[in-house]
This record gives structure tokens, sequence and C-alpha cells, in this order.
């Protein structure tokens, strides 16, 4: 049975040093046998038709892949259509009333508990807000990413340690369910 995933790239094409194309990630994936390959924006998303392996050993072996044809290494979640699905759908916040620019989601590459975040007092950061989920992280930043004091503090290493995390934007989340939804 073929499965349609999304591949969520951290840290390209975002500085000078780590660019990598998304037409050559797009071949990169075809010569990798997956079907439909797609990239969506600049910034390292990808979708694609797979009939073999699950997210975990496609994540390993697209992030070997990369790092062998272009040299660096590439952190490298994958997350199937009825996970990204989920996740849009177990929002906490209501997304329908928010810009994109205020919600945001960390997908991480294994589940978390809140006593990773314990630290965080919660009233500290208001009017902002996160919620746990599973294998993703809620924000609601009302003043953006780029100005969110919490968003700064949940990226910390100590955080973060032992883990992937990336993050994508509502509009992108929403996205990528109707991508990997589409047939082929």
């Amino acid at each position: 049975m073929t499965t349609k995933y999304a591949a969520l790239l951290r840290g390209i094409n975002v500085g000078g040093s780590r660019k990598l194309p998304m037409a050559d990630l797009r071949a990169l994936m075809e010569g990798l046998g997956y079907g439909e390959a797609r990239t969506y924006l600049q910034s390292g998303q990808a979708v694609f038709a797979c009939d073999h392996g699950d997210e975990e050993s496609l994540a390993a072996e697209l992030t070997g892949a990369i790092e062998q044809r272009f040299g660096f290494p590439v952190d490298v979640l994958v997350r199937d259509h009825a996970y990204l699905t989920s996740v849009r759908d177990a929002c906490p916040f209501p997304a329908d009333r928010l810009e994109a620019r205020q919600l945001h989601v960390t997908y991480f590459s294994r589940p978390v508990d809140a006593e990773r975040f314990a630290e965080i007092d919660p009233a500290a950061y208001l009017p902002e807000e996160f919620r746990l989920g599973d294998r993703a992280l809620y924000l609601y930043a009302p003043d953006g990413l780029g100005r969110s004091k919490l968003a700064e503090f949940l990226s910390r290493p100590r955080l973060t340690k032992g883990l992937i995390a990336t993050t994508r934007n509502w509009n992108t989340v929403v996205k990528l369910v109707e991508l990997t939804a589409q047939a082929g």
C-alpha cells in the first residue's frame, strides 16, 4: 500500500552555507524510488508517496542520501498524512480565528512530556502560550515568531536536547495536510 508523507528538513536555505535547491531534493527523492515527489516553498518541505518503510526508516534514508549528495548533514523528520491531519485537528488554539503568523507547530522526533518544559512560567510570557501534543508543540505568538520571547526560550538546547525539532507556521501545517491528501 502506498502512503503519502511529508519530509520536514531542518535548517536549510536559511543562510549561506546550507543551500539545498528544491529541484535537486526532488530529484534525490525520485532516485530513492519515492513517487510523486514535490516540494513546498524553499525552506525544506517535500511530499512524496512510498510503499515501503515507515516514518523513521524513511527519515534515516533521506538524511543519509542528503548528506552523501550535498556534503552536509540535515535533520529530517518524515510524517504521514494521518499524523499530519491529527496534528492539525488537535490544535488547542482557535486556528480559524488567528493569522498564520500567530500560530506555529514544532514537530519533534519523538514524544515529549510536560516535565521537559516544567521550568517555564507560562504567566511570564502571556499573551504567548504553548501546548504539548503528540510529538508536537503548538505555539501561539500574537506578535509573530520573530518577536516571540517564548519561542526563543522554547528553542534553548537544554529543552530540545536529544530531539530533532523543526517549526512550521500554520499555513504550512495546513498545506502539508492538503498536499499529502492528494491522490497521485
